[in-house]
């Protein structure tokens, strides 16, 4: 039962995540989490704390990338779980067209339900890339903006 529980909330949790709302999955770190993020991409490295797990969960919200768990295995008891699962997570430009794409397995621990220390492992080629990408794309917008073009929301910048 707790186990289905578990799996339960992680995917409420990246539903929320999904719409914009990355509230519920932050409730699920401890205040003192690390979240570990392997490479030299922008995302990379050593996440300490709420704060810093928020500015990530932010900044994954920002570059639009969208993310769903698979094979979400829960194991252990409340006060020591182990959670591993298939991550795949994809982002596409405002033509629909998919401009990042990527698998990770996702280690985590959790104690009495929240998550102590999160690690992804994942293609870091692909994280560098969509960098390159992002930067691409926040030069366009800058030389947009700096010629008088202020873009509604609703407008995508292309791909490139």
């Amino acid at each position: 039962m707790y186990k289905r529980a578990v799996r339960w909330m992680i995917r409420r949790n990246l539903k929320a995540l999904r719409q914009g709302d990355p509230g519920p999955l932050l409730a699920s770190y401890a205040d003192d989490a690390v979240l570990v993020f392997p490479g030299n991409s922008s995302w990379g490295g050593e996440h300490r704390g709420k704060p810093a797990i928020e500015a990530f969960l932010r900044t994954y919200l920002e570059a639009g990338i969208e993310g769903d768990a698979y094979d979400i295995v829960v194991n252990g008891p409340p006060w020591r779980t182990t959670v591993c699962m298939l991550f795949v997570v994809h982002a596409s430009d405002g033509a629909g067209e998919v401009v990042y794409e990527n698998r990770a397995i996702v280690f985590a621990r959790a104690v009495w339900g929240k998550i102590v220390y999160h690690e992804d492992f994942e293609d870091t080629h692909k994280s560098v890339a969509f960098d390159s990408y992002l930067a691409y794309r926040r030069q366009i917008s800058d030389r947009l903006r700096r010629r008088g073009f202020r873009r509604e929301r609703s407008q995508r910048l292309p791909s490139g």
